[in-house]
């Protein structure tokens, strides 16, 4: 085994040590009450992440265990949905821009009582920021979960100069140093990158949170269940039909107008 593992073990544990001692002081209580708050109202939680940080959206939405009033916001609608080409898809100006933003915001449909939470470790990026941006000016609640190590120490790629931690109501540090990689492997390069570690921690964390916020309310969590087990698929068609192409907006693709 590499010498490397347990170093690397190691700086994984001490963060979600810390983690844990944030969240049992209180430290997620305000994005709990976000969250909760959203579902009791039958709203939906949108979750936004590019590139790596699309795997935190993975966690909150769509998933085995997650609330089903969930819905994952991804570049590539823009696409598959709206007017954009596919050979901007993939290149790294794509999630820089900011002008995606309001875009991708017009594709769903999205009400009053809904939530955002968008993960970015460098909280940096203009579609990022754009989009934290359209939801505060729609009046809704902003969660983000990001370095704030990372992001102190860069500059906004938004015009307005802020950085996603200087948008939203609630930020929860995933705690990732400067780069992301903890481990030196050779001159000047890092291995061991850690935000999608901690980042899925505080997703499972969140939806713990607040189910239970809703359970102590005397409410019935509607989450999914794995489609891999008997009643699975009855189960979660059933609660998804109740909100429809707000949170499966593909499965509609053929009520829209032509592009």
């Amino acid at each position: 085994m590499s010498q490397l593992f347990p170093s690397f073990a190691d700086e994984v544990r001490h963060r979600l040590d810390a983690i844990d001692r944030s969240a049992a002081s209180g430290g997620l209580g305000s994005a709990i009450e976000i969250l909760s708050s959203s579902l009791r109202r039958g709203g939906v939680i949108h979750a936004f992440g590019t590139g790596h940080s699309e795997a935190f959206a993975m966690e909150i939405a769509g998933r085995a265990g997650g609330f089903i009033p969930t819905h994952q916001i991804s570049l590539r609608d823009l696409v598959l949905l709206g007017s954009r080409e596919l050979a901007e898809m993939g290149r790294p100006e794509f999630e820089r821009d900011h002008t995606v933003a309001d875009e991708l915001f017009d594709l769903y449909d999205i009400r009053a009582e809904d939530a955002f939470i968008i993960a970015s470790n460098s909280g940096a990026n203009g579609s990022t920021v754009g989009l934290a941006l359209r939801a505060k000016a729609e009046g809704l609640p902003v969660i983000a979960v990001t370095s704030l190590e990372h992001s102190g120490a860069v500059v906004s790629k938004h015009p307005s100069g802020r950085r996603l931690f200087e948008v939203a109501d609630v930020v929860i540090d995933n705690l990732a140093p400067f780069g992301d990689a903890t481990i030196d492997v050779a001159d000047g390069l890092r291995a061991g990158a850690v935000s999608s570690i901690t980042a899925a921690y505080i997703a499972q964390l969140l939806t713990l949170g607040t189910a239970d916020r809703l359970r102590l309310d005397a409410e019935l969590p509607p989450m999914y269940i794995s489609a891999n087990i008997p009643g699975g698929d009855e189960h979660n068609i059933g609660l998804q039909a109740r909100f429809g192409a707000r949170i499966l907006p593909y499965a509609h693709l053929d009520e829209r107008s032509p592009r």
